[in-house]
């Protein structure tokens, strides 16, 4: 018989003295997701009801916040729920949609982080043609990519993930990611294992090119421009290059933990499982928010600050 037939449901074991911490926990955990709901919605009302933020530079801002959201919506509701729960337990369908969840707002976000680094390359290397090659029909179709082509790749990861059969039902970690469902498979994994290295490369390594390229480029601009010039560039750039740094090395650092089999602490590896959907939704608000002068000037005339 079938070993998947007699098992409903997967434990996530985690957890960390939950049964000691577990309201700790559980405060600590609704607070911050509170706090990125709130301050992510913020911006993003201030960049909707102000026309004067209806440009690119801000439409890419408020997608890559949409998809803070929408990250920190896969998770954080699970979680707090397993947090006052007596077991942590999941059933493999829903697990399997956690994991293409997370793994598609980490494809996303570094896909829209690109995009914003296009818009920064072209406004100001190549000023004269912006208008002509940032329209708003391009931005438009850069965002239906953004959002639609990790769907297609980490779909199909999932459900290669989903066919390899389960043989294992506790998987230690707090939340699914899809390399864990394949650990815990019985069947054979050389394709979805494969797949998921081509993908987890395309997913970041020609972004991390591409951005690496156009700040290259922006740098030498700067430095051959006047003060007020590379003041201006830079105001804008350095928010978005800041977000994107420490994006990577948040990935990097999951990516390397996840696939060691000993030597880190299991509490090392809770916390930096959980820093992608803490730190980026956390600090982008807070970021594009204060850094960006429009839009911190924008926030300040909403709350009726001085």
């Amino acid at each position: 018989m079938d070993v998947n037939y007699n098992i409903t449901y997967l434990t996530l074991g985690g957890h960390v003295q939950l049964a000691k911490y577990r309201y700790l926990y559980f405060s600590m955990t609704l607070l911050l997701f509170s706090l990125i709901i709130c301050s992510n919605t913020v911006v993003l009302y201030v960049i909707y009801v102000h026309e004067s933020l209806h440009k690119p530079m801000y439409a890419f801002i408020a997608a890559l916040l949409i998809n803070s959201l929408f990250g920190s919506i896969s998770i954080y509701p699970k979680l707090l729920i397993d947090l006052l729960s007596a077991t942590q337990t999941i059933s493999p369908p829903a697990c399997q949609l956690q994991s293409f969840l997370a793994y598609v707002y980490g494809a996303i976000e570094f896909t829209l982080l690109s995009a914003m680094a296009f818009d920064r390359y072209v406004s100001i290397c190549r000023p004269l043609q912006y208008h002509s090659l940032v329209r708003t029909q391009t931005v438009k179709i850069i965002l239906f990519l953004a959002f639609c082509i990790p769907c297609v790749e980490i779909g199909i990861a999932t459900i290669l993930a989903a066919n390899i059969g389960l043989c294992k039902f506790v998987l230690m970690r707090i939340t699914c990611d899809i390399y864990s469902l394949v650990k815990a498979g019985c069947g054979d994994k050389t394709v979805s294992n494969t797949y998921g290295l081509i993908v987890m490369v395309l997913c970041t390594l020609p972004h991390v090119i591409f951005i690496a390229f156009t700040y290259t480029r922006i740098l030498s601009i700067c430095l051959r421009s006047s003060r007020d010039f590379r003041r201006g560039a830079l105001n804008t750039c350095l928010p978005h290059l800041f977000i994107f740094l420490n994006f990577t090395i948040i990935v990097m650092f999951e990516v390397i933990q996840n696939r060691i089999p000993s030597g880190i602490p299991h509490i090392v590896r809770l916390i930096v499982s959980l820093l992608y959907v803490v730190i980026p939704p956390l600090f982008n608000p807070l970021i594009y928010g204060f850094k960006m002068q429009v839009i911190r000037q924008c926030l300040v005339a909403l709350f009726k600050l001085k």
